[in-house]
């Protein structure tokens, strides 16, 4: 099923902060069977777009449409039960007293299916998520990996048209989480549902999406594929917030030598169409070439299996690099940085 959001905008009032514009007219189209991720820091609005979509709030202005249906606007709300929709939280959000079993056939019973079909369903979706054997257990004599297996079983057997995730792996351990985004990504090409999934962690983004938007204090400020917005950022926080590591971002003064403009970097001159005072440059680990020999102090090195994170002094600035396999490079040596593609940021 697609989602569509036309200019939604959502503001809250409080005693203590008064007025706050937690979205800011967000544009949205996620096709039917699409993977599509959210990305932004706490706090950008990430979780509100969720609660909206889910029906759990409605919007202060625009429009949201599941399928060709309005479902939501200022002044209209279809109710959540209603949206053919399911919402994974991050805390699970089981129920303690119930065991696995009674938790995934909860929302069947609501419906008021009958005993016989909710059984069929409950093991159908027990045994694809492989907790059939976790039926008797209770929440609290699960791992963390299997309460999330139960989260998704729950809102999967409502057989919804939309599934809607939010940071259902941020607590979960590092290893775990990459099994687990393996497992997610697995699950929705085989049932072919559109999957909405909010995070802050721009490895589970770029991992799982097939589209993604990047978001930051309540507006989307990019879309696209992963790989598009990795390689071509349309600012310096896009380009620094996703990569490992980031994009190197660096502030430059534009000078002028007759009619040409240029920035200095590392010891040369980069023509620059802009005539504004600064501009900011950007380049990733792949782009840059390490050179032994130069003015900049190799200040840190962190290994990491066949990765070698080198964090490099300039004099005025730090710049992280990451090189694959063995290197000669060692704390305390001086280099060169020869820079191959460079991105020019006006913000």
């Amino acid at each position: 099923m697609r989602l569509i959001l036309r200019n939604v905008s959502k503001t809250y009032r409080s005693l203590f902060r008064g007025k706050v514009q937690a979205l800011k007219g967000i544009n949205l189209n996620v096709e039917e069977g699409e993977f599509f991720v959210i990305l932004g820091p706490s706090g950008c609005g990430k979780s509100t777009l969720l609660n909206l979509i889910a029906g759990l709030e409605t919007p202060t202005e625009g429009e949201i449409l599941i399928g060709d249906k309005l479902v939501s606007s200022k002044e209209f709300s279809v109710p959540p039960v209603e949206r053919e929709i399911a919402m994974v939280f991050q805390s699970y959000a089981l129920y303690p007293h119930m065991n696995v079993y009674d938790n995934i056939a909860f929302p069947l019973r609501i419906k008021g299916k009958k005993k016989k079909d909710t059984e069929k369903e409950v093991l159908s979706i027990s045994e694809l998520l492989g907790i059939r054997h976790l039926l008797r257990a209770k929440p609290k004599e699960l791992s963390g990996g299997e309460k999330q297996r139960v989260a998704i079983a729950r809102a999967l057997v409502k057989k919804p048209k939309i599934l809607l995730l939010d940071e259902p792996l941020s607590n979960l351990d590092a290893q775990l989480r990459q099994t687990m985004r393996t497992e997610l990504k697995k699950l929705q090409r085989e049932l072919g549902i559109t999957v909405l999934h909010v995070t802050h962690d721009q490895l589970e983004a770029m991992t799982l999406a097939d589209r993604l938007s990047v978001m930051k204090e309540g507006e989307i400020i990019q879309t696209g594929k992963p790989l598009e917005v990795y390689k071509n950022p349309i600012n310096s926080f896009v380009g620094s917030f996703i990569g490992n590591p980031p994009m190197n971002i660096l502030k430059r003064k534009v000078k002028r030598e007759k009619d040409k403009f240029y920035v200095e970097l590392f010891g040369e001159r980069i023509p620059v169409k802009t005539v504004k005072e600064f501009i900011f440059l950007g380049f990733r680990s792949e782009d840059v070439e390490v050179l032994q020999g130069g003015n900049l102090l190799v200040e840190m090195i962190e290994f990491s299996g066949d990765e070698t994170f080198l964090h490099i002094n300039t004099g005025t600035e730090r710049v992280t690099l990451k090189l694959h396999g063995k290197s000669n490079i060692r704390e305390g040596d001086k280099v060169s940085l020869k820079v191959k593609r460079i991105l020019f940021f006006e913000n």
